[in-house]
């Protein structure tokens, strides 16, 4: 397999896990009540139970294809600066071992708000906060790792010498992240679908682009 097919088909792999991922996500955290209820996680009580156990187990299946996609990445920075390619696949696995670490808790929190009323009042409140503390905290550092991995990754394209267009330096994680959001901020109807699933839309839309920025660059090469 060539250097150029080895690489698409990381990024194609890359794209499985945005929507295996997407999708376990999605049945983990999807009700028509999460919007108005996201205080103390009772959106999960709308979710069935079923749904979360299959969630889990498609998010952490599909999870491992994250690093094929950010193998991609690399690969297709490498010829501009080593260095700052480096640091993206390193932050890129950082991110995603964190972001698994959390993805995997979420059907463990979503059946104890499922067992509330069965519940000791006090044991339930601590679970919450213990969760809150422990996990919920890893949210908050994910986003400034993707900010981080986002800068170092527009300072790689626009350094040049990459097999991107500059123009893909527009399109970093964070860029993409924030922009989902604001639409699904803004239209509702939208947002309870995409705002559950942000990160993974983030990175179908990455590895979509990606892939059209290697498939421009090897037809040249066909036609040769």
């Amino acid at each position: 397999m060539s250097t150029r097919k080895t690489i698409q088909f990381l990024g194609y792999l890359g794209l499985i896990g945005s929507i295996l991922v997407g999708l376990g996500e999605y049945l983990l955290h999807y009700s028509t009540n999460i919007l108005g209820h996201s205080e103390n996680y009772e959106f999960f009580a709308f979710v069935d139970l079923e749904h979360m156990t299959l969630g889990h187990f498609l998010a952490v299946i599909g999870l491992p294809f994250y690093f094929a996609g950010y193998i991609h990445i690399y690969l297709m920075l490498r010829s501009g600066n080593e260095t700052l390619a480096r640091l993206v696949l390193a932050i890129g696995f950082i991110a995603f071992a964190v972001g698994g670490i959390w993805i995997g808790s979420r059907s463990s929190i979503g059946n104890i708000v499922h067992l509330k009323d069965s519940m000791n009042p006090e044991v339930y409140k601590n679970l919450l906060a213990h969760y809150t503390n422990h996990m919920e905290v890893l949210v908050q550092a994910l986003r400034v790792i993707v900010a981080l991995l986002s800068i170092i990754f527009i300072v790689a394209i626009l350094k040049g010498g990459t097999f991107y267009k500059k123009w893909m330096a527009i399109f970093s994680p964070i860029v993409i992240l924030i922009a989902v959001a604001l639409v699904g901020l803004a239209i509702p109807s939208i947002g309870q679908h995409t705002l559950p699933i942000l990160m993974n839309i983030t990175h179908f839309i990455l590895f979509s682009l990606s892939l059209y920025q290697l498939n421009i660059l090897i037809k040249p090469l066909h036609n040769d």
